[in-house]
């Protein structure tokens, strides 16, 4: 790079030394030819004149084109993107002046570009660890930016910039591919396996970015938010139910017993048996109410740290189950009472479903980032319609059940932060999978 301004030194130093050059001739030789010198005197002292101004120039510009040298080394510095290089030159007049202007802009561009150079840390740090799926594609169809989400989703283990949109038909999922190759926003299903179907909103844009169209896709999961929209309707309807049936039963009680004030000197069984099935129903009923409003105002977590030995050892005066064959040592953190509560109502329907009591088993794995629980039976499994409907409220199959047992259980893990699924077992029944991420208490203290 440096001959560039080697050739300009030379170019604009012959022009300066010309000029000089010229002018002096121009001053000498007349004035020799007034003087009427011979022509030998008037050739050399026209040459030494010419070598004279020459050493004068070059001693001359030895000392300007320095600081203009790195003042056009800085220059193209500049152009290349590189704000490091500053001018040590420093004198008092207008290369100085200029000098110092080159080093203040040079100064003022490497703050602007740290700090740009943070916001883009920042803003790939978001988009990276943002739970949407985000595909930057160009007008040729090749992936140009991509985050950790995205690359889940297409299930791949390594980036996919540079990859055709056409390539990543090959790992992800066909209804992805469908959805991307549609370009529609709106909502989509994704079938993970042949037990869960995920619900997801694709959002797309079109912009330019380098003179070239791109089209951007955000892909955002909303099974859990459609779910809590759900849960919050069927709560809404369980209080307005609750509440409307509450009012009914107070009198109803207080009137029964004052009708049994005023009949207490009749002996008639019949009455009495028209009492004893009021009261019965009137009993059924407060805890029928009683049941539901535990689903509608399910309190937030208290966390403590868990015993799974004590635990598990109550969990079996009630109900036979496989114990696990080791119990995780890492510390875990649940609400006990909702833990508990989840256990039994699994394990009741796991009973329920015609397995055998030593076909039950429950699996407990921990690691770092929380804890994995099965409960598995051997039963006759669900259907996929039952599959697909099973956490709603009210939903049962069973003659008495009141349909609250998994939807209670569903919102015990998600009030902590976890997931429930259900899954056919190849060879007959049904695996409750539930995952609960660790709890540090320090995190909310």
């Amino acid at each position: 790079m440096h001959w560039l301004p080697r050739c300009k030194e030379a170019t604009l130093k012959g022009r300066f030394i010309g000029a000089a050059s010229c002018a002096v001739l121009c001053v000498i030789v007349p004035f020799l030819v007034w003087q009427l010198a011979s022509w030998q005197m008037i050739v050399t002292v026209s040459i030494a004149a010419l070598l004279f101004t020459n050493m004068l120039c070059r001693c001359f510009f030895s000392v300007l084109m320095k600081p203009v040298f790195a003042l056009e080394v800085g220059l193209l510095n500049f152009k290349d993107g590189e704000f490091s290089h500053t001018l040590a030159y420093s004198g008092d007049d207008e290369l100085g002046r200029l000098c110092t202007l080159y080093n203040e802009t040079a100064q003022q561009l490497r703050q602007e570009k740290q700090w740009i150079y943070q916001r883009e840390l920042m803003l790939d740090k978001v988009l990276q660890s943002s739970p949407q799926a985000l595909l930057l594609v160009d007008s040729n169809d090749i992936v140009v930016f991509s985050n950790y989400s995205a690359r889940a989703l297409c299930n791949s283990n390594t980036p996919l910039e540079g990859m055709r949109v056409d390539a990543l038909m090959q790992d992800a999922a066909p209804d992805f591919f469908k959805a991307l190759r549609a370009g529609r926003e709106g909502l989509f299903s994704l079938n993970i396996d042949k037990d869960e179907t995920q619900t997801w909103h694709l959002a797309t844009g079109r912009f330019l970015l380098n003179n070239q169209n791109h089209n951007l896709y955000l892909f955002k999961q909303l099974t859990r938010e459609l779910s809590r929209q759900e849960v919050a309707v069927w709560k809404k309807v369980i209080r307005i139910i609750s509440h409307e049936l509450n009012n009914s039963l107070g009198p109803m009680s207080s009137m029964l017993h004052s009708a049994k004030l005023l009949t207490n000197h009749i002996d008639d069984n019949r009455l009495e048996r028209v009492y004893s099935t009021i009261e019965e129903r009137i009993q059924h009923l407060s805890e029928f109410v009683q049941g539901y409003g535990k689903f509608a105002k399910l309190p937030q977590p208290k966390y403590s740290q868990i015993d799974w030995g004590s635990l598990l050892d109550g969990l079996q005066q009630q109900w036979q189950f496989n114990l696990p064959a080791v119990l995780p040592e890492q510390p875990f953190f649940a609400d006990q009472v909702q833990l508990e509560q989840l256990f039994i109502n699994l394990l009741k329907n796991a009973h329920e479903s015609g397995s055998e009591s030593e076909d039950v088993n429950v699996n407990i794995v921990q690691n770092e980032q929380g804890a994995t629980f099965t409960v598995q039976d051997n039963g006759k499994g669900m259907s996929e319609t039952v599959m697909a409907n099973a956490l709603i409220p009210f939903y049962s199959t069973k003659s008495t059940g009141s349909g609250l047992g998994l939807a209670l259980c569903r919102e015990i893990v998600e009030a902590h932060n976890g997931q429930l699924s259900l899954h056919n077992h190849d060879e007959g029944g049904v695996i409750v999978k539930i995952f609960i991420p660790v709890f540090i208490p320090n995190e909310t203290a």
